[in-house]
């Protein structure tokens, strides 16, 4: 079963832009990726419509985040993607004659939606800044400055 993998492809682009001090090209970003430049240009047009990102042509051109940090969250981000299916896992029918397969569904449509509010909710508190923070911690980290 394959995973909708382009919120954290995009968190991933996003962040590498937010160390860059200037644009970043279809092609660059395609290779932070491991896609496509076509696949990039489709996805940066998403967030460029919802004002998060803009692009210029030319030499120096490429895309660079015009979206403050701290005010795009991670709920925004999936909603820009089109709100992409959260699970992997669903009924096997969704609309049953049988009244077990009913009942299993009823039981699977409550766990499902309640995990579903509590991972947006949680989506919408955790901004670019947020992981932007946390990635140069874990940077300073790995790669203390020498004295």
């Amino acid at each position: 079963m394959k995973h909708d993998s382009r919120l954290s492809s995009v968190l991933h682009a996003l962040l590498h832009m937010a160390e860059q001090n200037g644009s970043m090209t279809s092609q660059t970003l395609a290779q932070c990726m491991h896609t496509n430049p076509v696949v990039v240009r489709r996805t940066m047009g998403l967030l460029r419509k919802a004002g998060i990102v803009a692009s210029a042509r030319g030499h120096a051109g490429g895309w660079n985040i015009t979206a403050d940090l701290s005010a795009v969250t991670l709920r925004q981000l999936h909603e820009v993607l089109g709100e992409p299916a959260i699970f992997a896992i669903g009924n096997r029918n969704e609309t049953p004659d049988c009244l077990v397969e009913q009942s299993v569904n009823a039981a699977l449509d409550t766990a499902f939606a309640e995990a579903e509010a509590l991972l947006l909710d949680r989506f919408a508190v955790v901004t670019l800044a947020d992981l932007a923070a946390d990635f140069a911690r874990r940077h300073a980290e790995r790669c203390p400055e020498k004295e």
